[in-house]
C-alpha cells in the first residue's frame, strides 16, 4: 500500500499499486521541431487500485489546463469513430423521443463528430470543449461550442441561463475529469427529472484482462468498472440504469443514467455486476500478475523489432496516438528502431512523437517510403486500418500488432 494514495471517489487512503510505467511524456504533447531544444515535461504514470471501492486511478495528476487547452486529436479523421457517432445519434433520437424541443448537451465535444448528427435531425444541441483549437473547428461546422472544462459550477450556470437537458453524452472524458465527484454532480444538476446521462469509456476490466496497458496515460485519470461506478452515482442521486459492453477501443463501457428511482434498472446492470464478481473485480488478486504481463509483451515487441532491425528490415509505426506514446515509451522504441510515424490528422503532421521524437509524417509515406514493417500504434481501429492500407500490404508491407500480444499481419 502506498502512504501517497488518496481516492479521489470515495475518500479511502488505502490504496495498491498496480502498474508503474515510469517518469512519461505527456502523451497529446506533439512536439514541433524547434521545440526540441526546450525541457519536455515529464511526470510519474502509475495506476493504482482503491482498496474500498475498487477503482483504477492515477496516483499522479497533471493539471487539466497543461493537457486539454490545446489537443490534436480530432475524431472526425476516424471513419469508424464516425460511423459509431452516427449509429448512436439515429438510436437515441427515436429512442428518447427527441425533437424540436428537446436539448442534447454534450461534454468534450470534440470537433462536433457526434453532435453534426442530432443537429441534422433538427434538435437543439450544445457542444463543451475545453481544447480551443477543436471547439473552433467545430464552431466553423455551425455548432454552438462553449470553450469551457465541464464543472458543477458550470452546470448550475447552465441551468440557470438555458434550462437542464434531456440527453447528456460525454464520450471518453468521464476518465479525464480528475474530480470525479465534482464532474457526477454536474451531471445530476444538468439532468432534467426525466433525462438520461449516456457515457462511454474504456473498461478497465478489458484492460486488466487483454493486458491493454496504453490505455493508460496522464488524462485517463480513472479506468472504470461497474463494480467502481454504481457507489459514485449513488452519491449524487443517479442510477446507472443500462449497460452495454462495446468493442470500440478495445472494449467499452457505455452506461444509461438517470435520476435515482425514476425508471426501472435493466437486467444488464445487474447482470454485468455479477459477472464482475464473479470475476473478482473487488479483489487484490484480480490485478495481481497484470504488470508481469504488461512486461512480457512489451518485452516480445522488443526482441521482435530489434531481431527485424538486425536482419536489416526497415520500419515505422502507424498512428500517432495517446496510446502509442505509452507504449513506444515504455517499450523504449525510438528513432534507433523506428524511422517515422504516419498519421491521417494534418495537425499532426509535421511535428514529433512525445518522449521518442519520431517524426509523424502523412499515411500515404507508408506507400511511398514502404517500410518493411509497421508497428500498428492504434491497434483498437485495425480493422479499419488494415483495410485502408491494401496497397501497402499487396506492396510487401506488414503491420506489427502489439496488443492484446505480438502478432505479425
Amino acid at each position: 500500500m502506498s502512504p501517497d494514495f488518496h481516492c479521489r471517489s470515495c475518500g479511502n487512503r488505502e490504496g495498491e499499486l498496480i502498474l508503474d510505467l515510469g517518469i512519461q511524456p505527456l502523451a497529446n504533447n506533439l512536439l514541433r521541431p524547434e521545440d526540441l531544444d526546450k525541457p519536455e515535461p515529464r511526470f510519474p504514470l502509475r495506476l493504482f487500485a482503491c482498496r474500498r471501492c475498487w477503482l483504477l486511478q492515477l496516483a499522479d495528476l497533471v493539471p487539466p489546463v497543461e493537457l486539454f487547452s490545446e489537443y490534436l486529436y480530432f475524431s472526425s479523421f476516424s471513419d469508424a469513430m464516425l460511423r459509431h457517432a452516427e449509429a448512436a445519434a439515429g438510436r437515441y433520437v427515436p429512442e428518447f423521443g427527441l425533437g424540436p424541443a428537446s436539448r442534447v448537451v454534450e461534454i468534450a465535444s470534440n470537433d462536433g463528430y457526434l453532435l453534426q448528427y442530432f443537429q441534422r435531425a433538427g434538435i437543439p444541441c450544445l457542444g463543451i470543449e475545453p481544447a480551443a483549437n477543436i471547439a473552433r473547428v467545430a464552431r466553423e461546422k455551425g455548432m454552438e461550442t462553449l470553450t469551457r472544462f465541464f464543472t458543477a459550477a458550470m452546470a448550475r450556470e447552465l441551468v440557470a441561463a438555458r434550462g437542464r437537458a434531456d440527453l447528456i453524452l460525454a464520450n471518453n472524458v468521464f476518465a479525464h475529469a480528475p474530480d470525479t465527484n465534482d464532474f457526477t454532480a454536474g451531471l445530476a444538476a444538468l439532468l432534467k427529472p426525466t433525462g438520461r446521462v449516456i457515457l462511454e469509456f474504456p473498461y478497465a476490466a478489458d484492460l486488466i484482462e487483454r493486458t491493454e496497458f496504453d490505455t493508460i496515460y496522464h488524462e485517463h485519470v480513472f479506468y472504470f468498472t461497474l463494480t467502481a461506478l454504481r457507489p459514485l452515482f449513488e452519491r449524487h442521486g443517479l442510477a446507472i440504469v443500462r449497460v452495454e459492453h462495446l468493442p470500440i477501443h478495445g472494449g467499452s463501457l457505455r452506461i444509461f443514467v438517470a435520476h435515482a428511482d425514476t425508471c426501472p434498472v435493466d437486467r444488464s446492470v445487474t447482470e454485468l455486476q455479477a459477472e464482475e464478481q464473479r470475476g473478482g473485480v473487488a479483489s487484490l488478486s484480480y490485478y495481481q500478475g497484470f504488470a508481469d504481463r504488461v512486461g512480457a509483451v512489451v518485452a516480445d515487441l522488443g526482441a521482435l523489432v530489434r531481431r527485424l532491425r538486425a536482419e536489416g528490415r526497415s520500419m515505422a509505426a502507424y498512428g500517432a496516438s495517446a496510446k502509442g506514446s505509452t507504449l513506444l515509451n515504455f517499450a523504449g522504441l525510438g528513432p534507433e528502431t523506428l524511422d517515422f510515424v504516419v498519421d491521417r490528422s494534418p495537425h499532426k503532421q509535421g511535428r514529433l512523437t512525445p518522449g521518442m521524437h519520431l517524426p509523424i509524417l502523412p499515411v500515404e509515406q507508408l506507400l511511398v517510403r514502404r517500410p518493411d514493417y509497421a508497428v500498428l500504434l492504434t491497434w483498437n481501429f485495425a480493422e479499419e486500418i488494415l483495410g485502408q492500407q491494401q496497397a501497402y500490404r499487396a506492396a510487401g508491407g506488414r503491420f506489427i500488432l502489439p496488443i492484446p500480444r505480438v502478432s505479425v499481419v
